[in-house]
C-alpha cells in the first residue's frame, strides 16, 4: 500500500514542478541584499526560526537534517503574497517619488519520503534570491535604475541519514537557474538632445552548489539545529539593447548598437543556526541566527561584444558586506488540530553608504509575524501575516554622479530612502 502511495504521489511529481515554474515569482523579503526567505507559511509565521524544528518539509530549505522528523511521503505546495511600498525623498528638490504598485508572488514545493527510520529524502523547488524594484521614468534616479529585476529557481534534492537518535545529518545538491533584467535611462544631454534614451540588459544562466545540515538533540526538551547554503556562481549570457529618442542623429546611433553581452554574479553562502525548546509544552520557541557572506558580491561588471560609446566593459562597484540577522519563533498548541503561531526577525543589510542605490534600496530591518496552523486528517494548512518595516536610509554618495551634469542636472538621486512590505502566506501540505 504505501509503495503504490509513493507512485501516485511520484507520477504527479513533474505536474507540480511544472506549475510551480509557471506561477512561483520573485521580490526580495526579510533576506538581506536580494535573498528570499519566504520558504513555508509555517516558517513566516514564526518568524523564520525553525532551523532546529519542523512540522512540514519546508525543512529542506531551512535545515534539510529535520525530515527524518517527517513520517510517510509529504507533499507541500506554497506561496506568499507580497505588497511592497518604497519611497523616495529628493535632498535636492524636496519632491516624493514611489516605486510603482505591485504584487510578488514568491513560491514553493517541496516533497519528503521517510524510507526507514534512519533515511529520508526531499526535493524543493523554490527561488533563493530575486529582486523587482520598479522606479517611474521620469523619476531624479532614472540614469541609474528604473527597472531591476531578478528570477532564481533552485531544484534541490536532499538525503538525511539519521546517525544516531540523537543526530542527523543530511546533504543536497543545488541547480541553480536564473534570468536577470537591468534598465535605466540614458542622458542624451551629454549629446544636445533633450529626451532621454532606455539602456537594458536581458541575461540568464545557471550554477551549482550543495547545502548540509545538522540536527543534535541533548535533552528531550532541546534540539540544536544548523544549516549551510555555499556560494553559487552563474556566469550569465545576454544581450544589451538601447532605445534612442526619434530624430538621434546617426551619427550618435551608431555609438549605441544592440550587443550580446554577458556577467557573472557570485550568490553568497548562508548559515542558520537555531536553539529550539519544548520544555513549556503546549508552548514551543526557538532562537535563531543567520549569517549571509555578501562580501562575494564585490562588483557587477558586464563585458559587451561591441563597444558602446566607445567601451565594451561597464564596471559598477558594490563592495557588499557581509551581514547577521537574529529571530524568535513562538508555536503555541491550542488543541490536536490548531496552533498559533508568532515571531520577530531583526536583520541587518550588506550595503555600504558609498555604493547605496536605488536598484536594491536595502536597509536594517524589522519583521513582525503571527500566523496559525491547521491539521485536519491528511492535510495542513498554514497561515502567516508578516508586516516588515525597514529602517529609514539616506543616499548620500556619488553613485549615478557619470550621469550628471554640473550646474544643469544633478543625477545621483541623494536622498532619504523609506521602505514597508505586507506580507501574507499561504502552504497546504498533505501527507500519505
Amino acid at each position: 500500500m504505501r509503495q503504490k502511495s509513493l507512485q501516485k504521489g511520484l507520477s504527479v511529481l513533474s505536474v507540480l514542478i511544472v506549475a510551480f515554474c509557471i506561477f512561483c515569482t520573485f521580490s526580495n523579503t526579510y533576506g538581506s541584499g536580494f535573498a528570499i526567505y519566504t520558504q513555508g507559511a509555517s516558517t513566516l509565521g514564526q518568524g523564520a526560526a525553525t532551523i532546529a524544528h519542523t512540522d512540514d518539509p519546508s525543512a529542506i530549505f531551512w535545515n534539510p537534517a529535520l525530515i527524518n522528523k517527517l513520517a510517510g511521503t509529504q507533499i507541500q505546495l506554497g506561496t506568499t503574497l507580497i505588497f511592497p511600498s518604497r519611497k523616495f525623498e529628493s535632498d535636492l528638490t524636496g519632491e516624493t517619488f514611489k516605486t510603482e504598485p505591485d504584487m510578488f508572488y514568491p513560491s514553493t514545493f517541496f516533497v519528503t519520503h521517510k524510507f526507514n527510520e534512519n533515511i529520508s529524502a526531499g526535493l524543493g523547488v523554490f527561488n533563493p534570491f530575486g529582486l523587482a524594484t520598479k522606479w517611474p521614468d521620469d523619476w531624479e534616479g532614472r540614469y541609474i535604475a528604473t527597472n531591476s529585476e531578478m528570477r532564481t529557481y533552485n531544484i534541490n534534492p536532499v538525503v538525511s541519514y539519521q546517525i544516531i537518535p540523537q543526530l542527523s545529518f543530511a546533504a543536497g545538491l543545488d541547480f541553480l537557474l536564473l534570468d536577470a533584467t537591468l534598465e535605466k535611462k540614458i542622458n542624451m544631454l551629454f549629446f544636445g538632445i533633450p529626451a532621454d534614451g532606455n539602456q537594458k540588459f536581458e541575461g540568464d544562466g545557471t550554477g551549482v552548489g550543495y547545502n548540509l545540515g545538522i540536527l543534535f538533540e541533548p535533552h528531550k526538551d532541546i534540539s540544536i539545529g544548523a544549516s549551510y547554503r555555499s556560494e553559487i556562481k552563474v556566469d550569465i549570457d545576454g544581450d544589451a539593447t538601447f532605445d534612442l529618442p526619434s530624430g538621434t542623429p546617426s551619427l550618435i546611433s551608431t555609438l549605441f548598437p544592440d550587443t550580446p553581452g554577458n556577467t557573472d554574479i557570485t550568490l553568497p553562502p548562508q548559515v542558520h543556526v537555531g536553539i529550539y525548546y519544548k520544555g513549556f509544552d503546549p508552548l514551543t520557541f526557538e532562537v535563531a541566527m543567520r549569517w549571509e557572506g555578501w562580501s562575494s558580491y564585490d562588483q557587477l561588471k558586464i563585458k559587451l561584444d561591441k563597444p558602446v560609446v566607445g567601451s565594451k566593459t561597464s564596471v559598477s562597484k558594490k563592495d557588499w558586506e557581509d551581514t547577521y540577522s537574529v529571530s524568535l519563533g513562538a508555536k503555541y498548541q491550542l488543541n490536536d488540530s490548531v496552533a498559533l503561531l508568532a515571531g520577530y526577525l531583526y536583520g541587518g543589510n550588506p550595503i555600504p553608504d558609498k555604493t547605496f542605490e536605488p536598484a536594491i534600496p536595502d536597509a536594517n530591518t524589522h519583521l513582525f509575524t503571527v500566523g496559525t496552523s491547521m491539521k485536519h486528517k491528511q492535510f495542513k494548512v498554514d497561515l502567516a501575516y508578516g508586516y516588515q518595516k525597514l529602517q529609514d536610509r539616506n543616499k548620500n554618495n556619488n553613485v549615478g554622479a557619470e550621469s550628471s551634469i554640473p550646474g544643469i542636472l544633478d543625477a545621483r538621486a541623494n536622498g532619504k530612502y523609506k521602505s514597508y512590505l505586507h506580507m501574507v502566506g499561504v502552504s497546504l501540505t498533505y501527507t500519505f
